[in-house]
């Protein structure tokens, strides 16, 4: 089954108070990045950093595993035996054609479909066949190429649904004056961490805005948010820049190398080569649903293969 990945959008100027994919021409995006006060110590956005995986013999195994992943949708195989690992604290680009399998990949992991075959391990725990909140509370989080905001809820408050352990999400706690109190001083606490993450991402000033009024890439930037509040050890970030200008895709890179440099691990789908290549200690090329090449960026520029599938020319 071929996948449809979404264009970026350009840098034009969306409908007032309508949502649009594209990126609006403001002074307040275009202009350079000002300093941010949560900038000088990212242990402020996260509780704790993403544990060290190790086994019985002390030696650190991947916490994302993928084995013999295979789907098919009336008939049509769109993923084909794949199989691949993302080691701790890197960032792994994946890569391919339209119609690759690379967002169903994305989704068999995540448990958005379940697999015909195979099996996907998270921290040395087979997860294959979870539901998604499942995965998201183990600690593997992800974007998509269109982004999900609720769009009838401010930004502020989208973030603030992303927390995991909310003791105010049962009814009883939030009403009995035994346990009210907790429920506030938890409130007042998550609250002052989605202050600073927005900080972190420069769209504080968008917390009041309605979530479906923001443009394609003030959506992406909200996306990552949230998923950072869930306190994860692996992000999957499915298209990340689409629809960012050039200003924010440059901050954005420079979170995530942060974060990457903090233990963090990303597998980031994204059609921007240069930006993969630049970026991505290790490129997975998807061609037909298969793998087709997995290695360093300087293996994939030379591979002929890659460049006959895939790239049709230099990188």
């Amino acid at each position: 089954m071929s996948e449809t990945d979404e264009s970026t959008a350009s840098d034009s100027t969306p409908v007032e108070g309508a949502a649009t994919d594209e990126e609006p021409s403001s002074a307040a995006d275009d202009a350079a990045p000002a300093e941010s006060s949560s900038d000088a110590d990212l242990t402020e956005l996260v509780e704790d950093d993403p544990e060290t995986h190790t086994g019985d013999d002390g030696a650190r195994y991947a916490p994302l595993e993928v084995e013999g992943l295979r789907k098919e949708f009336g008939g049509i195989v769109a993923v084909d035996d794949v199989s691949f690992d993302v080691e701790e604290g890197t960032l792994t680009g994946l890569i391919g054609p339209n119609g690759a399998g690379k967002s169903t990949t994305f989704n068999l992991i995540t448990g958005m479909l379940d697999p015909d075959e195979g099996t996907v391990r998270f921290n040395g725990e087979d997860i294959t066949g979870f539901e998604p909140h499942e995965i998201a509370n183990q600690g593997l989080a992800r974007t998509f190429q269109i982004a999900r905001e609720l769009e009838e809820m401010t930004v502020l408050e989208n973030m603030m649904l992303a927390p995991k352990g909310q003791v105010g999400e049962s009814l009883w706690r939030s009403i009995l004056p035994i346990t009210r109190g907790s429920v506030r001083e938890q409130e007042t606490e998550q609250l002052e961490r989605v202050w600073e993450v927005l900080d972190f991402f420069e769209i504080d000033h968008l917390a009041d805005e309605y979530a479906g009024n923001l443009s394609g890439g003030q959506r992406k930037l909200l996306e990552m948010a949230r998923a950072l509040l869930t306190d994860p050890d692996v992000l999957l970030l499915d298209e990340p820049f689409a629809g960012v200008n050039p200003s924010l895709e440059k901050r954005l890179l420079e979170h995530i190398h942060e974060l990457r440099e903090r233990g963090y691990t990303f597998l980031i789908v994204e059609h921007d080569m240069d930006l993969i290549m630049n970026n991505c200690e290790r490129v997975i090329v998807m061609h037909q649903g298969r793998i087709l090449k997995d290695g360093t960026p300087t293996e994939i520029k030379e591979s002929e293969e890659v460049i006959e599938a895939y790239l049709g020319g230099e990188v």
